[in-house]
């Protein structure tokens, strides 16, 4: 008598898996380029109207000498972008937990954990389009050219990147909790303006009131600009290390909050 003896069949490695899922997700942008067209046309309305409304503040007192606007804006615009690209990883999350994907991976002999690494990683590569493009339209449009030159831009854009990814580790914790498009996005937007505006990013902290100042001065997003801005402008950098650090903490805490509310029934 012959004895077969079945394998169990254990799936694919958690690094398999998160490539797949990834490269899935990065199918689905490409092949409709409209989703980085439309979420490009948002920052650069800003990027338009800031440095055109505020291009007089180049003229104060308190303004950095010898810096053109353009110059000054556009790092915070980068992490702004950046920002606002985290919250929509979030939405897009939620939109998934509706639409049937996810429980059609949850019957899938595969990590949970994976799909969410994959949809983190495949929004960051679409941050990075979005950024580079807005890039593009700085220096050929606006006259982008901040004397940090290529390399400082360029540490800027990473450093964005990592702000970025960060955030949307906390935005994808919410998503798995609230599971609603339309409370996620007022959550975000909540979150964000006060982030944006009490911060650094379109005029000099000496420049707001005082009250304003005090939170400007301990708003994690005005270092995130300003170590940006430094970089961008060859000026000696403050704040890095707290940033990234505090981006690395963001991701910890939103991995494992992401994954508890993921585990539960959809």
């Amino acid at each position: 008598m012959t004895t077969l003896t079945a394998t169990r069949w254990r799936g694919t490695d958690f690094g398999t898996q998160v490539l797949v899922l990834t490269q899935r997700s990065l199918r689905t942008l490409v092949s409709d380029p409209r989703m980085i067209v439309f979420s490009v046309l948002q920052p650069l309305i800003m990027l338009t109207l800031f440095s055109q409304i505020f291009a007089s503040i180049a003229n104060t007192p308190g303004f950095p000498a010898g810096v053109a606007y353009i110059d000054y804006l556009m790092p915070a615009i980068l992490v702004n972008t950046a920002m606002q690209s985290a919250l929509q990883a979030g939405v897009g999350l939620v939109t998934d937990m509706k639409n049937g994907v996810l429980a059609r991976f949850r019957s899938l002999p595969i990590r949970l954990g994976s799909v969410l690494v994959a949809r983190s990683l495949s929004d960051l590569v679409r941050t990075a389009a979005q950024l580079v493009l807005m890039l593009l339209f700085a220096v050929t449009i606006f006259g982008f050219s901040p004397a940090g030159g290529v390399a400082g831009v360029t540490v800027a854009l990473a450093l964005s990147l990592a702000v970025g990814w960060g955030l949307g580790w906390v935005f994808l914790a919410i998503a798995t909790w609230v599971r609603n498009a339309e409370l996620m996005q007022t959550v975000g937007f909540l979150a964000m303006f006060p982030l944006m505006f009490a911060s650094s990013a379109y005029v000099p902290v000496s420049g707001l009131p005082g009250w304003l100042q005090a939170v400007a001065n301990v708003n994690p997003l005005t270092h995130a600009v300003d170590a940006a801005r430094a970089l961008a402008l060859a000026h000696p950098v403050s704040g890095l290390v707290g940033a990234l650090v505090t981006s690395a903490g963001l991701a910890v805490v939103g991995w494992v909050f992401a994954v508890r509310g993921f585990r539960k029934p959809l």
